[in-house]
């Protein structure tokens, strides 16, 4: 849609200017003043979409290290998860090995549980034979010794029979003591193991789900990121578009000022001409006179400086102040604000009005000797000219100002020889053409 809508703008914009040039040759040159504002549109359109374009970049960016990020916080969930999964392992192999115990130990229970079953059928048939024989203690057996040898070998006897009891009884109590303690530390070494493996577990949910999460935002990221790549590649199409538009313009604005070029040689070779004529029929007349008021010298020549006032700044390299470059692409004249602004040469006036850290400006093209120069004047406070106005070396073109990027009332004067371009690579040194 937009591509569409830069396209039929195009197409208009090229029917219009095509009716003006066609139809109004009178207004064309104004048109050099509305094709200059809408080329610094056209830029200050560029220079947003670019900054757009660059915010885009480091959005992508961000996205992109906070996927690496989560990256690799999730490599470090997944080692987490392997040691956890790992220990897993080892618990439910211990706990393998512990039924393993408990089996055995059941099976020792068992056999134990046999020996001590066996030892109370002992006692009880023991306790039957007492019964079947009487009421007859361990002491009557003692007291019915017919004789003192008798005496101590029923008293071996009985004391035999006592140890034995006793054994078998301490052996009851100490297996079955065994028994209870075994039952509890493997009881209590399988539940141990039932939590550690239970907490285990849980840990392994957490991760797992952590890594679920983590998943969920880069997918978000992701996707975020294919909608910033999306946004970027229109927006380069659309500036694509403003440059293509740009360079129709930069065509247009130098068709006009070559027609405009044209104008001032014809306007160059009358003025020669009528100056030649005037020489011829009065010696007296001179090519230079001084003017009244605050209004310059004109010099001999073909160019006179632009400005009475004391010379403030050269061209080329210079220290860089609050404002300005450090390559200097004119002069500076300084004087109080509304002294007069004259052209440095014949000429035909190419453009009038403001122009960023110029300030107000007036340019007007030249031609000398078949050689194309454009002036510049800026920073001025108003305007004696009108765009495609002829103007004579020396005429009043503008008041000098303080307008734009300027730190004291001055007139900043350029010369460009060919076509003003806005990158003002082929400005030279204006002393070089004029004399102060």
């Amino acid at each position: 849609m937009k591509k569409l809508t830069t396209r039929s703008f195009k197409t208009i914009a090229a029917i219009l200017a095509l009716v003006l040039f066609v139809q109004i040759p009178a207004a064309s040159a104004a048109s050099l003043s509305e094709l200059k504002k809408e080329r610094s549109q056209l830029e200050a359109e560029k220079k947003s979409i670019n900054k757009s374009l660059e915010q885009k970049t480091n959005e992508i960016q961000t996205n992109q290290n906070r996927q690496q990020k989560i990256i690799s916080q999730l490599e470090q969930l997944g080692a987490e998860i392997n040691e956890t999964n790992h220990n897993i392992a080892v618990v439910e192999l211990d706990i393998e090995i512990a039924n393993e115990e408990i089996s055995i130990l059941e099976d020792e229970i068992a056999e134990l549980k046999e020996k001590i079953e066996q030892r109370n059928e002992l006692l009880r048939e023991r306790a039957r034979a007492i019964q079947s024989s009487g009421t007859v203690s361990y002491l009557d057996v003692l007291l019915g010794a017919n004789s003192f040898v008798d005496f101590i070998d029923r008293f071996s006897a009985v004391s035999t029979l006592m140890d034995a009891d006793r054994q078998i009884m301490q052996e009851q109590k100490e297996d079955q003591e065994k028994l209870e303690v075994q039952k509890l530390e493997l009881v209590k070494k399988k539940e141990n193991l039932e939590a550690n493996k239970a907490e285990l577990k849980s840990l392994m949910a957490s991760l797992n789900k952590q890594k679920k999460e983590k998943k969920r935002l880069v997918a978000e990221l992701e996707k975020e990121e294919a909608k910033l790549r999306t946004e970027k590649t229109e927006l380069k199409a659309e500036y694509d578009d403003k440059v293509e538009l740009s360079k129709e313009l930069e065509e247009k604005f130098l068709k006009e000022q070559r027609r405009l070029a044209e104008v001032a040689r014809q306007k160059a070779l009358e003025a020669a001409a009528a100056k030649k004529k005037k020489q011829n029929s009065s010696s007296s007349s001179s090519n230079s006179a001084v003017s009244s008021g605050n209004l310059p010298v004109v010099s001999a020549g073909n160019w006179t400086r632009p400005a009475a006032g004391r010379f403030t700044s050269g061209f080329g390299g210079r220290d860089i102040g609050p404002i300005g470059s450090k390559n200097h692409l004119g002069i500076d004249i300084a004087n109080s604000i509304g002294t007069p602004v004259v052209s440095a040469a014949d000429g035909v006036v190419s453009y009038v009005g403001s122009m960023n850290g110029y300030g107000n400006v007036v340019m007007v093209t030249h031609s000398i000797e078949g050689q194309l120069f454009t002036t510049t004047y800026a920073h001025l406070s108003g305007f004696n000219t009108s765009v495609g106005a002829s103007v004579s070396k020396g005429q009043q073109i503008a008041r000098l100002g303080n307008s734009g990027n300027s730190t004291g009332p001055h007139v900043h004067f350029e010369i460009h020889v060919g076509e003003w371009n806005g990158s003002r690579s082929n400005a030279v040194n204006p002393l070089n053409y004029i004399s102060l």
